[in-house]
């Protein structure tokens, strides 16, 4: 699809660029269909996301003047209200927010069409806050003072959010899960368009023999990634982890010599790893879960959490196993399950190709065209 011929100005806005993921790969579809659109954001580190220099510009707010904030961005959740809110686009006739936290919040004249891609509402205020408080960004545990005073901020953010929810023109989704979240947490109804998903083809025609199970997660405690070691301990059949975060060391040392951890990789790396695997393991409840669309285009079936995502991704027996509680024998028992299964690989690719960039770059085109006009 080529980018649009308009004349009208366009922005996008992200809560940080300080990173590559699934949100990442929205904002950069985005760019294609809205060449000309600067990136507006909290922070930016150019060192880890340099993905980000193809747009025309990235401009900054205030926050990015202080020290560590760019690695250190959960101390300062406090501010980012006020940082999203100090950005003026009065000369934009179309802003569009890509937000899990307070892009959404950005203040717009009543002629600028302001259209928020919703991620989800912010975990730690809504979906995940017992969590959170439970399990507290390390730097919590370091400067005690912080996790004090925390409670009464995430007081204010929540009664600042959903009034910030109220601003934009439109919201919309990216799964089922995240419009009943915004339904439920901001009284609002919303659309749903997928995220884009680079489609993968299989190297070869046929699954083949595939040897080893594989998890593709950031290793931080709601991934649930110990799950997934867990099981397989039991199991001893090969699993290989990739990436990395907080939980890296505590899940090796737990992990028996069957579980092997490879960290971050290259694109190229992963796609190996991909077309070797014979399924990808998904422990945890998604938004929407990009890996599990990955895994179907190469051809790989996914053993995912019933919750969240993965209803909209896997479809249960046909493009994988969705099993129904977090622990590790119902995760065995739906290893063991799919162990005695076939997958047919046309079924997975075509599944995977309903999430494609192309589809996504038309609903959102789509979509903006008829509110522009």
């Amino acid at each position: 699809m080529k980018p649009w011929k308009h004349t009208k100005k366009v922005a996008i806005v992200y809560d940080r660029v300080n990173k590559w993921g699934g949100a990442e790969r929205v904002l950069l579809a985005l760019h294609e269909i809205f060449p000309d659109a600067p990136l507006y954001t909290s922070v930016y580190d150019s060192k880890k996301a340099s993905w980000a220099k193809v747009f025309p510009a990235v401009k900054t707010s205030f926050l990015q003047k202080i020290p560590l904030v760019k690695s250190l961005h959960e101390l300062f959740g406090w501010l980012m209200p006020v940082a999203f809110e100090s950005f003026n686009f009065d000369k934009f006739d179309l802003v569009i927010s890509v937000t899990s936290e307070a892009a959404k919040g950005i203040k717009t004249k009543p002629d600028t069409l302001h259209i928020c891609y919703c991620l989800t509402p912010t975990r730690y205020l809504w979906s995940l806050n017992d969590y959170y408080f439970k399990n507290p960004p390390v730097y919590f545990k370091i400067f005690p003072f912080f996790r004090v005073i925390s409670k009464p901020f995430v007081g204010y953010l929540k009664t600042w959010e959903v009034k910030a929810a109220k601003r934009p023109d439109k919201m919309i989704a990216i799964s089922t899960e995240v419009k009943k979240r915004i339904k439920k947490y901001y009284k609002r109804d919303s659309e749903m368009i997928f995220p884009p998903v680079e489609f993968k083809s299989p190297r070869s025609k046929t699954l083949g023999k595939r040897g080893h199970y594989l998890v593709v997660n950031r290793l931080v405690p709601y991934k649930k990634v110990d799950l997934a070691v867990s099981a397989f301990n039991q199991l001893g059949l090969p699993l290989i982890v990739v990436g990395t975060g907080s939980e890296r060391v505590k899940l090796k040392r737990s992990a028996k010599e069957n579980i092997k951890f490879v960290g971050e990789v290259s694109e190229t790396k992963l796609a190996k790893y991909y077309q070797n695997a014979k399924a990808l393991i998904m422990p945890q409840e998604e938004d929407f879960g990009i890996v599990a669309v990955e895994a179907q285009s190469y051809g790989v079936p996914v053993i995912a959490y019933k919750k969240g995502g993965s209803l909209d991704t896997v479809i249960d027996g046909k493009t994988g196993i969705l099993f129904d509680k977090q622990n590790p024998k119902t995760l065995i028992r739906a290893v063991r399950k799919f162990e005695k299964m076939k997958f047919d690989k046309k079924r997975l690719t075509e599944n995977a190709r309903k999430f494609s960039k192309a589809r996504f770059k038309k609903e959102f085109l789509d979509l903006t065209k008829k509110m522009l006009n």
